[in-house]
């Protein structure tokens, strides 16, 4: 209330305000209770909300403007501000912030009914013991004013890390998402012996320049059943994410480049910033960090014992 007088003063007068608007709403302001609320001095709450609120807009914008509350939670006490769930809530809104909804996702996925697929190895179990055991890879589209732009990638299902993307103006499988697969071998040092890489029934993912790279790295491709979103539903909630961060919050898109500068920018938020839920609000980086140094200190710890 006061900060509407405090607007509006200016234009219509403070006692004008009051006179008009207390009849209409409960518990509105008299002139003298404004003028006694503007002469206190600020309690500590309203200090304290002084500081916390230009920080969760900070924050919040930092993050592409997607974080719930419950994000905003986990990263204002990563921050080191002693800061309650409530609390973050009615902060969110003091900034005029607030987290970005799924959107129903359209699936296009288009199989080829001649080709022999491989078995489903994954069954739904999205669920691996360390990194470079199960990934994941599915396409997306975004529509811009040159045309449609094409994004695939690759994920790790243990850290949730893309580890591979590409972005092109065509769906063909040695331009797309072989390039894509490209960049997740190099990062993985061209050995994928014993991974499982999991992808969907699209024509892109078991044409033969596709399937036979998968082998020649050593991954044991796999599919789901025909039809069945959910056989690769890890995937696609990654597509449905990247859309709702990324795509319907920055467009619209001009061009390819400018998607794929964008998707530059945001896998690297991705994968070294972005608190993700499944992964207990913390980074895929940190996740994949805490691994190997556990797999470091286990022989250390093995030898102490036997001493």
């Amino acid at each position: 209330m006061i900060r509407f007088i405090d607007e509006h003063k200016d234009q219509f007068g403070v006692e004008p305000i009051c006179r008009v608007l207390r009849p209409a709403v409960q518990g509105f302001l008299t002139s003298r209770g404004y003028r006694a609320a503007k002469t206190r001095t600020p309690s500590a709450r309203a200090l304290r909300d002084d500081l916390l609120v230009p920080e969760v807009a900070r924050l919040h914008a930092e993050n592409y403007g997607v974080y719930g509350r419950r994000k905003m939670h986990a990263l204002m006490r990563r921050q080191g501000w002693e800061i309650g769930r409530d609390q973050t809530e009615r902060l969110m809104r003091l900034a005029g912030v607030r987290g970005v909804k799924k959107s129903k996702r359209v699936f296009t996925t288009k199989s080829d009914p001649k080709t022999a697929m491989p078995k489903d190895l994954v069954k739904r179990n999205f669920r691996a013991p360390g990194p470079r055991r199960l990934w994941v890879a599915d396409i997306t589209y975004v529509a811009t004013w040159s045309g449609f732009a094409y994004v695939a990638f690759v994920t790790d299902v243990f850290s949730r890390r893309i580890v591979g993307w590409n972005v092109a103006s065509t769906l063909k499988a040695e331009i797309l998402p072989l390039q894509a697969l490209d960049m997740a071998a190099w990062d993985a040092g061209g050995d994928l012996a014993g991974l499982i890489h999991h992808a969907d029934h699209g024509s892109n993912y078991h044409s033969m320049v596709y399937t036979d790279r998968v082998v020649e790295l050593g991954a044991k491709p796999s599919t789901g059943t025909v039809g069945d979103s959910y056989d690769n539903a890890l995937a696609e909630a990654i597509n449905n994410l990247y859309k709702t961060e990324l795509i319907r919050q920055r467009g619209p898109w001009r061009t390819v480049e400018q998607v794929e500068l964008a998707t530059l920018e945001y896998v690297w938020w991705w994968n070294h910033q972005r608190l993700h839920g499944e992964l207990g609000m913390r980074t895929p980086e940190e996740v994949e960090a805490e691994y190997y140094a556990d797999l470091a200190a286990a022989p250390v710890a093995s030898v102490g014992q036997r001493n």
